[in-house]
């Protein structure tokens, strides 16, 4: 069993930075997929970025040149870098890891993006 906890949402201007952390309860190593996913309220949740085990790297369009994904096993973390913040961006982000065909989800962060 893992357990996930995201850090690092908050308020901020357009065109603001922010890096979301999440940090699992134990080894990540062997995924088969992990990634950032947000849901606004009334809406369905979204897929933001999404890594897979064989390296590739996918991400949402409307976040691309924009949004980093990055993960430090050494550490059981993995990060969303987001730059240039939009309020379109505002939602509860959600870290995902997928090992041995189980889904696992933290309880998200909010961001909100507003001036």
């Amino acid at each position: 069993q893992v357990q996930l906890v995201e850090s690092g949402g908050g308020l901020v201007q357009p065109g603001g930075s922010l890096r979301l952390s999440c940090a699992a309860s134990g080894s990540i190593f062997r995924f088969n997929h992990m990634g950032w996913y947000r849901q606004v309220p009334g809406k369905q949740r979204e897929l933001v970025a999404r890594t897979f085990s064989g390296g590739s790297t996918n991400y949402a369009d409307s976040v691309k040149g924009r949004f980093t994904f990055s993960r430090d096993h050494a550490k059981n973390t993995i990060y969303l870098q987001m730059n240039s913040l939009k309020p379109e961006d505002t939602a509860v982000y959600y870290c995902n890891v997928n090992m041995n065909s189980i889904n696992y989800w933290g309880k998200g962060t909010l961001v909100t993006v507003s001036s």
